[in-house]
């Protein structure tokens, strides 16, 4: 006599293959709450000031927010690399400087001064990059030294050529008239005039961002940010992806340095020094962790707009400047609990 087979009970699902709700998908996008913020922010000076969403208004946050832009999506890569750069400041003097003594000393042509100068910060970006390999020293001591260095180069070497602390006189050069349309001109949008350095700032963001997410050298930056002994142990060229991210950095101080001589058709040695940290911040309140391993370019892009956004706003709004120190502050201490708090429940869902 045999006996009965158990009824059987319905297949339950394969949570590997489960689709994910909107939310965890949301949650785990490391950009989310700069993406927030910045929708507070945009609302509160809409509201609070009329002169914010006039052509002018809008025209006038955006170009804050653009260099600053700039910068924050190269610090923010190198900072998803595990690494960071004090010199980025500087940096923008440094190669503006180096553009407009070769130009108008030198007689250079623009844009071969603009390639010499791409060069130079080429090779301090490398430099950084192997110098922290090789030692093993944190980033934050080699390059706060490559800082001081070039704050005094910067100084010296233009006192030295000119007699003073500054570099004029690009109008007058060859090339100026070709490389300022490429890198300091306007668009008429609405009978609004824009900086061009606007579409430099999304395309430059739309391409770290498009490198880190659809590239294989993307996935090699967030290897070893998040434990460059772990990826070295799959085959991860943890030197050159690290000294790769350091030139980018250093591209995008160039890039901005470029923009600032071309527009301003001057510079000043000391110029950009104490961005550096601004740079960090807009960074980090676009979802970078100081740790490495997790951030996003379109969330530090984001993260500069809500600067710009903030720092003109109050302008616009007659308040004191001095808010905005409280602002960047507050700013800060609120993106890293909120990001902390996202990288452990994007951890969550991925399990």
């Amino acid at each position: 006599m045999s006996t009965p087979a158990p009824p059987l009970t319905p297949a339950q699902p394969d949570e590997r293959i489960a689709t994910p709700r909107l939310a965890d998908r949301l949650i785990v996008r490391p950009e989310i709450g700069a993406l927030l913020g910045a929708a507070v922010v945009f609302l509160f000076f809409s509201v609070s000031t009329e002169q914010f969403l006039t052509g002018d208004g809008v025209a006038t946050w955006l170009d804050d927010a653009s260099t600053l832009g700039i910068m924050a999506v190269g610090v923010a890569m190198l900072m998803i690399g595990g690494e960071f750069d004090l010199s980025t400041g500087v940096m923008t003097a440094s190669t503006a400087l180096v553009t407009s003594i070769l130009a108008t000393q030198a007689g250079w042509n623009v844009w071969l001064a603009l390639l010499a100068s791409l060069a130079f910060a080429m090779l301090v970006g490398a430099f950084n990059g192997w110098l922290v390999m090789r030692t093993g020293l944190h980033s934050f001591i080699i390059t706060l030294g490559t800082f001081l260095a070039l704050q005094g180069l910067n100084l010296g070497v233009t006192n030295l050529v000119t007699g003073t602390v500054q570099v004029s006189g690009m109008r007058s050069t060859d090339g100026y008239e070709s490389a300022g349309f490429v890198f300091a001109s306007t668009m008429n949008i609405g009978g609004t005039e824009f900086q061009v350095s606007i579409l430099w700032w999304i395309g430059f963001a739309v391409a770290a961002a498009l490198l880190l997410v659809r590239t294989r050298f993307g996935n090699w930056i967030f290897a070893v940010g998040g434990s460059a002994v772990s990826a070295r142990a799959v085959g991860v060229p943890v030197i050159r992806t690290k000294i790769s991210l350091f030139m980018l950095t250093a591209f995008a101080g160039w890039l901005v340095g470029s923009i600032n001589v071309l527009r301003f058709a001057s510079v000043q040695a000391n110029q950009g020094i104490g961005l550096e940290l601004q740079f960090i911040v807009a960074a980090v309140v676009g979802g970078c962790l100081l740790t490495g391993g997790f951030g996003s370019a379109i969330g530090a892009a984001i993260g500069a707009l809500i600067f710009g956004m903030a720092r003109q706003g109050i302008v616009f709004a007659r308040w004191d400047s001095d808010w905005f120190m409280l602002f960047l502050g507050a700013l800060l201490l609120a993106a890293v609990l909120v990001n902390n708090t996202l990288r452990r429940r994007a951890e969550r869902v991925r399990r």
